[in-house]
């Protein structure tokens, strides 16, 4: 019998068994933030275990309320930074290097085929994308894993969601994973892996499939994952290449090392659903639940206070220009409030030199520094009770983005429309 891409993991990654069915992973890579890291940080320094397993493979990051916004949030970032210098961890960014965790550390290089991964948030699983096990976990795994550099799962089953054929022109990968949550249910893939395959996946680029696997949690699952391949090498190769890090000569011979993580053709999943992505319209979320979907032409109804685009899910630069598109010679309806967070410097400096920056503040936007803080109504874009948000993020979860608030889950393309119409509609 076959593998599956986790089953090859933690076989690979398994340090010690104490109970049956726990399995303890040594740790490839540990992330942090400035929400939840410096709770395990407090606590290790009261027990006296003030230091970290390798400051190399730690990476950190001030991203969640980016600069801070009041005293509370300035203690939370003083407190990583205090402990970034004094365990002489180099891949910190603080403001104006930081980003977005989830869109950050990829771009840096710091996710691979085959990894282990954990971090301290919940969207941890966008890291699956690489062919990685990516997991958020709670402040106790967290103290272990900066300490230790390991961390303790139950072995999850995988579920095998095919992407059959190609989306139709404005669909877009967000609306394929609102259609697999909506599939799924939001409990589906509980404590399960849930993994990506099809034609439409193998189309898709890193960035895509971030989406897609940033959203597998949505549906109760502990990680996203795709098959590594030529994309994901492409992805990677000034990392990994002569130019990086050296570790393959050709593109070729990353692709052939990288083969070894995917899945076996003959591994047994717990489940198997297929979507025909062909069928699939532009999307966005109802209610308070992200399975709770809709397609986008029949809202048409909902007015909107305010449209957000941005996040870990699509602050990226292909949603940018996917929202810059739909944006070009318009200007967004009256009553709304655009913003738009990139989600990295990068990403922000290349909408610059393409002249998406100049599209969404000529379209009335305004556009922020790289920060998560409207997504959890922490800072730059809290929406008022009663009022109405259409965003490219993904929670829709009641009091999310501001107590009293709506949120409208969609794509970049979707969310750009409706701010130009200043009602729910597709790009279309």
């Amino acid at each position: 019998m076959g593998k599956t891409l986790a089953e090859k993991i933690f076989e690979t990654h398994l340090i010690d068994m104490p109970f049956p069915d726990t399995w303890v992973l040594k740790l490839d890579a540990v992330f942090c933030h400035e929400i939840t890291t410096p709770i395990a940080i407090d606590d290790l320094e009261r027990r006296g275990m003030d230091r970290v397993f390798d400051p190399a493979r730690i990476k950190a990051v001030i991203d969640h309320v980016s600069p801070a916004k009041d005293s509370k949030t300035a203690e939370q970032g003083a407190t990583l930074r205090r402990w970034a210098r004094r365990q002489n961890i180099v891949d910190f960014f603080d403001i104006g290097r930081n980003g977005v965790c989830h869109a950050l550390f990829p771009e840096k290089g710091y996710v691979r085929p085959g990894y282990a991964l954990v971090m301290g948030d919940s969207h941890t699983c966008t890291h699956g994308a690489f062919g990685a096990f990516a997991a958020g976990v709670g402040t106790t795994d967290i103290e272990i894993a900066v300490l230790k550099g390991v961390c303790a799962f139950r072995r999850p089953g995988t579920i095998r969601l095919n992407l059959e054929g190609l989306p139709r022109p404005g669909v877009f990968p967000k609306d394929l994973i609102l259609k697999a949550i909506s599939v799924l249910g939001v409990g589906g893939a509980t404590a399960k892996v849930l993994e990506f395959r099809g034609p439409a996946v193998d189309a898709m680029s890193m960035e895509g499939r971030m989406t897609l696997c940033n959203m597998a949690v949505e549906a109760g699952a502990t990680s996203g994952v795709c098959m590594p391949d030529a994309t994901t090498v492409d992805y990677l190769w000034p990392f990994i290449g002569p130019e990086g890090e050296k570790l393959y000569a050709t593109k070729a011979e990353a692709l052939a090392d990288y083969a070894r993580w995917r899945s076996d053709e003959d591994a047994a999943y717990d489940a198997t659903y297929s979507i025909d992505c062909a069928s699939v319209e532009p999307l966005a979320t109802v209610g308070y639940k992200p399975d709770q979907v809709m397609p986008a032409a029949q809202l048409s109804g909902v007015a909107v206070d305010q449209v957000y685009i941005g996040s870990c899910t699509n602050g990226r630069i292909e949603d940018l220009r996917a929202a810059a598109a739909v944006l070009a010679g318009k200007r967004i309806a009256p009553r709304v409030r655009g913003i738009v967070s990139p989600a990295t410097p990068a990403v922000y400096a290349q909408a610059l030199r393409e002249g998406i920056i100049q599209t969404f503040l000529d379209a009335g936007f305004c556009v922020t520094n790289p920060t998560c803080g409207a997504c959890l109504g922490m800072s730059n874009g809290v929406l008022a009770s009663g009022e109405i948000c259409a965003s490219t993020t993904n929670r829709n979860f009641n009091g999310r983005m501001g107590k009293g608030g709506m949120i409208h889950l969609m794509s970049p393309a979707t969310a750009a429309a409706t701010a130009v119409a200043g009602h729910i509609t597709p790009a279309l």
